[in-house]
């Protein structure tokens, strides 16, 4: 099915319209009505209504706070503290089994937020193990952590957390889900300890803010610690049970955040311009390469530029992009006849990514065999890299953020050609625009274009329209339609899908339709599978037992199904329950049952093995287990077996392995054996990933990651020393290598390597 160029510009229009023509927003000030109890009165810090909600205020700081964690301030006595916290887990409104005290304060150039965090276990009690700034482990440390709604629009936030032994990370949130890790502003913290316990201090510039226009701001906030001992959880806005039992995961309720009054911002008279420009040089070795060479020396350079528009709009331009301070993929197993993807990694794209989610991304289910999930109709991994090899990139910008309650994306990027791959130069651009709606709901558009289509000539169009209705604090429905273009294509192009869940604390349950077209093909999205119909329904119970040693158990049921899109042929069908408990010191054990149907027309090959048409019918069970976070040892361990397409396969591993073996040294292993049994034949699926690291100081650290993968028979070695010398400004020391090899062979053949070197310095103006 085709579509006109008409067709596919109109729903940008009609929302660009709505912008232009919609009533501009208030401007939310000290005076303007907020969704929470009456601002605290006197010297109070705070009115506290538990589960009715919380306002805070924050006081202007008259003199120079140093920020060394030591509270020894006069502010810290002229201003009461932030004081009544409340417990969400295990307790459900509960009064902190320790006490916690924040201020909030600001001047003209920081807002300030700081924290005595009294524990009563002493440091040998505490689980601080990880100082490496956004490792993923520091949430799983104790930790005190702001969230900032600087929009007040319920639906997005920016989070800054801190640990006792000076470990910190920060992360963006785009409407209520879809963290962003990699956001990296710049700001400042230190901790230190004190009788009784430990203390923080933390210093965020306006500048690395984005906030409404005006000088009288009013914020949403949220304040969590966590007690990972006792497997609890303690916020400053009381939540209900059923969100603040997912721990670092509750505070994506931004709808639930308390009211922060009293900031002032700063009248800026800068250009609030960033400039970054890199410099590169290495060696690298390609023996794969249509014609092979070695230790071949280069350098280059380029320059990242950052442009703040308004307070909430910001623009980027990059010249010269480079990619070399970019970590290999870890391997995975695919035991699918689908494609799977690989998670974006490059600095560039993954700032304000959340923007350019459409349609919930790939939840559409389908479980590790289904090959199922909703399409991802902009993979920014399509950019820059095409058949396994980097494409080089001239350059290109973007304008993301705020203008009321709409958010805007921009993005235009063009690559260059390369003989080697057979890329031709090619523009990428991505048009995003979304419109909050009613109290937790959004309606937005996507539309895009590549100049080139792949394998063939013309260009490809995508456009599409996704809805997100949060109905209730535990209903929600989400839905989309979207259709492409490409010459040469002429069936169905569409895919649509439409979402209803209800996530409560007892019960819970999803219903869900989609589908995707033969010639659906966004090709700067991802899609796994295509021409189907797919039906899809949970259930789940989880009471809570009066059990002192256990915290909640879960019964589940799920099914999910398969049609042909075009002949309406049934091609899988998958029933599965699964079982499981979660203990009241994190432990988490899992047992599950699924029997699967399928039908292939055509041929197919898995891990190796041809796989004829035909029918089949097999089930697995499964069981997992999972070790809390407060262990020097953790890890996920599961176990699987049962009949897979008319043979066997046995499964076991370890997933997301840790080993704590000082607070600066860790060890993460993960190994996965699979064994298919096929006509007597074995296709082996192994997979080793080791990360070894070394954190010298939250801002500097040594990685080195080793892989050996049975399916491609290769192994290779990533080492990475990085440093932030000074505040956004990095130090790049990276060697890689890759060859084939069966382990056995200690001669083994070289695939490719290389060394780089990477210097990179923020210039603030």
């Amino acid at each position: 099915m085709f579509v006109s160029y008409r067709s596919l510009v109109a729903p940008v229009l009609v929302c660009l319209a709505l912008v232009v023509t919609a009533p501009a927003s208030a401007q939310v000030g000290e005076g303007a009505q907020i969704d929470d109890p009456p601002p605290p009165t006197g010297d109070a810090s705070i009115t506290q209504r538990g589960q009715e909600g919380a306002t805070l205020r924050a006081h202007r700081v008259t003199e120079t706070l140093e920020i060394d964690g030591v509270l020894d301030e006069a502010f810290y006595s002229r201003i009461a503290p932030i004081d009544e916290f409340v417990q969400a887990v295990p307790v459900e409104d509960g009064v902190p089994s320790q006490r916690t005290e924040v201020w909030i304060g600001f001047d003209d150039e920081n807002v300030y937020v700081a924290a005595k965090v009294y524990d009563s276990a002493g440091p040998d009690g505490w689980v601080s193990n990880e100082m490496r700034r956004d490792s993923q482990q520091l949430r799983q440390n104790d930790h005190i952590a702001v969230f900032f709604d600087t929009f007040y629009d319920r639906r997005n936030a920016l989070a800054f957390s801190s640990t006792p032994i000076g470990g910190f990370s920060d992360f963006q949130i785009t409407n209520e889900g879809n963290p962003n890790m990699d956001w990296n502003p710049i700001w400042e913290t230190r901790s230190a300890l004190f009788d009784g316990g430990w203390s923080t201090e933390m210093a965020i510039p306006f500048r690395s803010l984005r906030y409404r226009p005006g000088r009288d701001q009013v914020w949403g906030i949220q304040i969590r610690r966590s007690v990972l001992r006792n497997n609890e959880w303690i916020f400053v806005r009381a939540l209900p049970i059923a969100v603040g039992a997912s721990g670092t995961g509750a505070t994506f309720r931004v709808s639930m955040y308390g009211t922060l009054v009293g900031i002032e911002a700063p009248e800026s008279s800068s250009l609030n311009l960033e400039a970054k420009p890199y410099g590169i040089a290495g060696l690298r070795t390609d023996r794969l390469a249509a014609e092979p060479f070695s230790n071949d020396a280069y350098g280059d350079g380029g320059l990242d530029v950052k442009y703040g528009i308004t307070e909430n709009l910001t623009a980027d331009f990059t010249l010269n992009t480079d990619f070399a301070q970019v970590e290999v993929d870890e391997q995975q197993v695919n035991l699918t006849r689908f494609s799977i993807s690989f998670p974006e990694k490059r600095e560039f794209f993954l700032e304000s990514r959340g923007i350019f989610d459409f349609g919930a991304g790939q939840s559409g289910g389908g479980g590790p065999f289904g090959g199922g999930g909703a399409p991802t109709l902009f993979y920014s991994r399509r950019i820059g890299i095409q058949g396994g090899g980097v494409v080089p990139i001239l350059g290109g910008g973007r304008v993301t953020g705020k203008v009321g309650s709409f958010d805007v994306g921009l993005v235009s990027i063009q690559t260059r050609d390369d003989n080697d791959l057979g890329a031709q130069s090619t523009n990428f651009s991505v048009f995003r625009l979304r419109r909050d709606i009613l109290g937790r709901s959004a309606i937005g558009v996507l539309f895009e274009n590549r100049s080139r289509a792949l394998g063939g000539p013309g260009s490809n169009q995508a456009w599409g329209v996704d809805a997100f209705f949060g109905l209730s604090d535990d209903l929600s429905m989400l839905g989309y339609y979207s259709q492409t273009r490409t010459e040469g294509m002429n069936g169905m192009d569409m895919s649509y899908r439409g979402q209803i869940s209800y996530d409560a604390d007892l019960f819970g349950g999803r219903i869900n339709h989609l589908v995707v077209g033969e010639d659906f093909n966004p090709e700067m999205g991802f899609v796994r599978r295509r021409d189907f119909r797919q039906w899809e329904g949970s259930l789940r119970v989880s009471p809570r037992p009066d059990v002192s040693w256990i915290r909640q158990v879960s019964f589940q049921a799920d099914g999910n199904h398969f049609a042909n899109e075009q002949s309406g042929d049934w091609e899988t069908r998958e029933l599965g329950g699964q079982a499981s408990v979660e203990f009241e010191n994190s432990d988490q054990f899992n047992v599950g049952y699924n029997y699967r149907w399928e039908a292939l027309t055509d041929p197919a090959t898995i891990s190796g093995a041809a796989i004829l048409p035909g029918e089949y019918a097999f089930g697995q069970v499964d069981a997992r287990f999972q070790l809390g976070p407060q262990r020097r040892i953790r890890g996920n361990f599961s176990v699987s077996y049962g009949d897979f397409f008319g043979g066997t396969l046995t499964s076991a591993g370890v997933g997301g392995g840790r080993v704590e073996i000082t607070p600066q040294i860790s060890f993460e292993p993960s190994v996965f054996f699979n064994w298919f049994e096929l006509d007597g034949t074995t296709y082996d699926q192994h997979v080793f990933v080791g990360r070894l690291t070394y954190t010298l100081t939250p801002r500097a650290y040594v990685s080195g990651l080793a892989q050996f993968s049975s399916g491609s028979n290769t192994v290779s070695g990533n080492f990475r020393f990085r440093w932030e010398w000074a505040p956004g400004s990095e130090l790049f020391l990276v060697y890689t290598e890759d060859r084939n090899t069966d382990i056995i062979d200690r001669w083994s053949t070289l695939n490719n390597r290389g060394f780089v070197v990477k210097v990179t310095r923020l210039l603030r103006m």
